[in-house]
């Protein structure tokens, strides 16, 4: 017997009605603000991500699915979809014209990391990406949209907003150097991959999940300390249009995000119930991102959800779900024309319905009927052929009761 890959799994049965809830909520959500969606592919040269997301994050140095193909490039499966989405907004020259451009994109990612409770290899995410203006305004409309999301999804009340500015190329270089002077002399408690990212990349060090490495960095400066007048004035903007929006927030001043292209604003939604895979969403600004991939100067920002962990969450909650109510119809050799006519009726009005293919007795339908997880059984005998009704009986609590044929659809529906 064949078993799944490693941290690959299934997704069936009572779990899917929460992925249907999750789709539509955000298909809701992302028309009201007026994205439009974005298919990516699910490979993309490796040079996109490094380029993109960073040399030196751990995405691209531990995480990504990396092979060569027989054409000689090195291809990666896409970890994220914010580097594949600049990609092909260049590549597909919609950068033409001076209005905003949003999109939004869904699907798997892959990233080879130590499974554990709501983090996968093969991973969900959908996210937003929205081209061409550097307002603040714009930042705290993006995270207007997903607080919608969780809202239409039961989980508002159970996740928090953190969100901090980690500067720009101007200012940044001057607190790095300030961290690093401040890390060095707490070399001793920081991990290998820290002592690592010490001198090559030390923000990452902030953002470091090993007990130690936090402790080290309880007391480090903070970048909303050492922000440029352009940066802080866009941090204090980005906080008043979030009042205005009715956001609460908390200010996470050790909260850098694990990918190289973000500035200034940063934001996640986190929450307790996932142990240490706390982040539910998150993204920030990416202001030099398009023009880092070949495109020209346009400012951005976005966000990516982890489907997963909403769903995780949702069901832990027992969010409300539509399920597919099931109708099974029984009928005879003596009924097959009003059987199949009323199959045919009950699917074309969108009604899940199933029948015995082997045509059994009637105790082995009904069997086959309860195996089936019918919520309701229609009965045609050829008493109810010759009256024009039909026997309809409700599975959960065994009521039975005659329906007129033209009323059956209006009757299951209610």
């Amino acid at each position: 017997m064949f078993t799944r890959v490693k941290g690959f799994r299934d997704i069936f049965g009572d779990e899917i009605p929460y992925w249907h809830k999750v789709e539509k909520s955000f298909h809701k959500v992302f028309k009201r603000y007026e994205y439009t969606e974005f298919k990516l592919p699910v490979l993309e040269k490796v040079e996109v991500f490094q380029r993109g997301i960073g040399d030196t994050t751990d995405i691209v140095e531990k995480e990504m699915f990396v092979f060569d193909d027989k054409g000689g490039d090195k291809l990666a499966l896409r970890p994220e979809g914010t580097a594949s989405i600049v990609r092909g907004y260049i590549e597909n020259r919609l950068y033409t014209g001076n209005a905003i451009a949003k999109y939004y994109y869904y699907g798997p990612m892959f990233r080879r990391e130590r499974p554990q409770k709501g983090r996968f290899r093969q991973f969900y995410q959908v996210g937003i990406e929205a081209f061409g203006s550097s307002a603040p305004s714009l930042d705290a409309e993006v995270i207007k949209t997903m607080q919608d999301i969780f809202d239409e999804c039961g989980i508002l009340d159970i996740v928090s907003l953190n969100i901090n500015s980690i500067g720009c190329p101007k200012c940044r270089p001057l607190y790095k150097e300030k961290l690093i002077s401040y890390l060095t002399d707490k070399k001793d408690q920081l991990c290998d991959d820290c002592l690592n990212r010490l001198n090559r990349n030390p923000l990452r060090v902030l953002d470091c999940k090993i007990d130690r490495c936090k402790s080290a960095t309880r007391n480090a400066p903070k970048m909303v300390d050492h922000l440029c007048d352009e940066c802080n004035s866009h941090f204090e903007k980005t906080k008043q249009f979030l009042t205005f929006f009715n956001i609460k927030f908390n200010i996470d001043p050790f909260m850098v995000r694990g990918l190289d292209y973000y500035v200034k604003t940063a934001f996640e939604f986190v929450t307790d119930r996932l142990g240490a895979s706390s982040a539910v969403g998150g993204g920030g600004r990416y202001d030099g991102l398009i023009k880092t991939l070949g495109g020209p100067d346009i400012p951005g920002i976005g966000y990516a959800i982890g489907v997963d962990r909403l769903v995780t969450l949702m069901m832990e909650k027992n969010i409300p779900v539509n399920r597919t109510k099931k109708v099974f119809v029984v009928f005879f050799e003596e009924t097959f024309k009003e059987g199949f006519e009323m199959i045919e009726l009950l699917r074309k009005n969108d009604i899940s319905t199933g029948f015995d293919y082997e045509f059994g007795n009637f105790k082995n339908q009904f069997k086959k009927a309860d195996r089936n997880s019918a919520d309701w059984v229609i009965i045609i005998g050829t008493s109810e052929k010759e009256r024009g009704i039909v026997q309809l009986k409700d599975m959960k609590t065994g009521v039975q009761f005659e329906v007129k044929k033209e009323e059956i659809i209006e009757k299951l529906t209610l």
